[in-house]
């Protein structure tokens, strides 16, 4: 474990800080189940949570990509102020670590634009240092491409920052970029499948990064 204090704390977003999975599950039931009528269910959408939206609608259809890609975004952003709420938490942990003076970072598969949506449904569009979105990347995660990027834009080595996230792109690419990297376990994956990724830490509260930030293993 380590023992030192880190200097940067780089968050997923979607399923980590914000709770958008429901509104996730139904965008893609309601295109889906629009397309193809009782192919998709709600397990059988579960492994499109993490990946791009490219490549889960690549993986469904790849002649319907585009158009797919479209029609779930159209329904998401109109549904998701109504349905998306940060996670018990997470705006006053958030609050604590930048006072604390902590270089703070989203690195998401997510378009900028619905991240920084989701910031200011939260309140909290002004407490972090960077932003690396879908847009800004060739290759998102699990490449280390993004994590990389966010490190040179908050000017932080690899050893003094962690990765905390719901999903196996997070921990594998915090690993391949040389982060250490912490797992939540209100992911929907369920923490006993993020454990085989073997991350550094699992937080079971956003308020764990308190303790863990300043070196203090839970």
């Amino acid at each position: 474990m380590k023992k030192d204090c880190y200097k940067a704390l780089l968050f997923d977003f979607d399923g980590t800080l914000l709770d958008t999975n429901e509104l996730i599950i139904q965008s893609f039931l309601h295109v889906l189940g629009g397309r193809f009528p009782g192919k998709y269910d709600r397990e059988s959408v579960l492994p499109f949570l993490g990946p791009t939206l490219y490549e889960s609608m690549n993986s469904v259809d790849p002649t319907l990509t585009k158009e797919l890609m479209e029609e779930y975004r159209a329904w998401n952003s109109q549904m998701h102020d109504q349905m998306a709420v940060p996670f018990d938490g997470v705006v006053e942990t958030l609050h604590a670590l930048k006072e604390q003076g902590y270089k703070l970072a989203i690195v998401s598969t997510k378009r900028k634009v619905m991240i920084n949506r989701g910031l200011k449904l939260m309140g909290c569009e002004a407490l972090f240092d960077t932003i690396v979105g879908l847009d800004d990347v060739q290759n998102p995660k699990p490449d280390p491409e993004p994590i990389e990027l966010a490190l040179e834009k908050v000017g932080v080595e690899k050893q003094d920052a962690l990765m905390i996230g719901d999903n196996f792109h997070d921990i594998v690419g915090g690993q391949r970029a040389g982060v250490d990297t912490a797992a939540v376990a209100w992911s929907m994956k369920g923490e006993a499948f993020l454990a085989t990724y073997k991350p550094t830490y699992v937080l079971r509260h956003i308020s764990d990064l308190l303790a863990i930030a300043k070196g203090n293993a839970i």
